[in-house]
């Protein structure tokens, strides 16, 4: 062989592959043991026990054919063995079942997006209402999402203490309010239902548009919530608004491709090249939305969903049914008010009614507490004053939310935006 003959490309190591496979299960693994255990903390310790066992077995015994199953039967058999060592095992032992010892346990999923009522009852746990939103978010990403904490950290742009902090404070919540580790039923599972499809939101928005830094998009959260979303979409199938998210979410994201152009500049929705949507998200958002009911029931989910699957069904930004949009937001702002809400049906409203009818619609929202210091009601506003011919005013609000933004990426197109309009005096400005 020469020099310059090609190589086989190199094997991954065993610290790769199990980096990997603990990402993919970990969720599963902390699950599986929190269920024997009812201790998430305990629980979580013992994954990274066995994580730390596989890392010095493996080695010498190589990865394992099933390494997910492996690793979440050592899981489960630790956990076991913790119970059974305690002074209180009787009372244990009769909590978790009979069957520990000779139950038939298959500890790897049937197919690639199966997700067992272990993983449920972990997401259920990690949501819990009783924390704040932000510790739902980070607590969900760790033990659900398999992230580190420094990932976390990076991902909201917070220090990573702050991020260990909400952790360790939010396990000493749920131990302290004896939050027990199941997935409720009737009454309490729909008012904690909302509390799991709003942290799942609220993560896959902080990766769609980055609150703050240097990028636009973080494709890591995306993913990670819309795969939270698929799985709980398959364990819960009667749910529509499980389906309503899980569609909002794969719609959404069919649009990542086309959102940012070179060196990550963002581009609005009207410049979007729909060539590069993902039309198999799209298919996958339609199929979803079949599946959360037939339109007259929608939940708020659905609503936004039927939204996103307006404009996924326009070849064209020219062929959006504005008409139907603003319709599906005024039946979200019945249903859900917002002035959130409120604002993006102005934009509708101004693609159906004339910019002036939307303006008046907006700056009745300038009073709104909720959106004191929120970047879009200017940069709408500004928008419509464009429109409108009123150049000096739309530059003033542009560069009032470009000032608002915490997001460098946008800060720069709100910037081009005031700056591209005409200067009063200058040939072909303002007269």
């Amino acid at each position: 062989m020469t020099e310059h003959a090609a190589r086989p490309p190199a094997r991954p190591s065993v610290r790769d592959t199990l980096d990997t496979v603990f990402r993919l299960e970990s969720a599963r693994i902390v699950a599986t043991a929190a269920r024997v255990l009812g201790d998430l903390g305990l629980a979580e310790e013992i994954a990274q026990d066995v994580l730390l066992a596989a890392l010095e077995q493996w080695p010498a015994t190589g990865v394992p054919d099933r390494p997910g199953a492996w690793l979440t039967a050592a899981a489960r058999n630790r956990a076991v063995d913790l119970v059974r060592r305690r002074e209180t095992y009787a009372r244990k032992l009769a909590e978790v079942g009979r069957t520990l010892g000779t139950e038939t346990y298959d500890p790897e999923p049937s197919g690639p997006g199966d997700i067992d009522d272990d993983v449920l009852r972990l997401v259920f746990t990690a949501c819990h209402p009783v924390l704040s939103a932000a510790a739902r978010a980070a607590l969900t990403l760790r033990l659900v999402g398999g992230l580190r904490t420094d990932e976390i950290a990076r991902a909201f742009l917070v220090p990573e203490a702050t991020v260990a902090q909400r952790i360790v404070r939010a396990k000493r919540t749920l131990a302290k309010a004896g939050v027990r580790f199941e997935v409720p039923y009737g009454e309490e599972r729909a008012a904690r239902l909302g509390s799991v499809l709003e942290v799942v939101y609220l993560i896959f928005n902080e990766g769609y548009a980055a609150t703050a830094g240097d990028d636009l998009l973080r494709p890591g959260l995306c993913e990670d919530a819309l795969r939270l979303a698929r799985g709980l979409a398959a364990l819960m199938p009667g749910e529509s608004e499980v389906h309503g998210l899980a569609a909002l979410l794969e719609l959404q994201s069919s649009r990542a491709p086309a959102r940012t152009g070179p060196g990550g500049r963002p581009v609005l929705l009207a410049d979007q090249d729909r060539r590069r949507w993902n039309r198999l998200l799209v298919r996958r958002g339609f199929e979803a939305l079949a599946r959360a009911g037939d339109g007259r029931s929608y939940g708020p989910y659905a609503l936004q969903a039927a939204i996103a699957a307006c404009h996924a069904r326009a070849a064209a930004y020219e062929e959006t049914d504005w008409r139907t949009i603003a319709g599906l937001y005024g039946r979200l702002a019945a249903l859900a008010p917002s002035p959130v809400v409120e604002l993006n049906r102005a934009v509708a409203v101004s693609m159906t009614e004339g910019p002036a009818a939307a303006l008046a619609l907006v700056d009745a929202l300038a009073a709104e507490p909720a959106l004191d210091g929120y970047h879009l009601l200017p940069s709408v506003r500004g928008d419509l004053l464009a429109r409108l011919g009123r150049h000096a005013e739309a530059r003033e609000a542009f560069e009032r939310a470009a000032a608002l933004t915490r997001n460098e990426s946008e800060r720069s197109l709100l910037r081009a935006r005031a700056a591209a309009l005409p200067v009063p005096g200058a040939p072909g400005g303002e007269g």
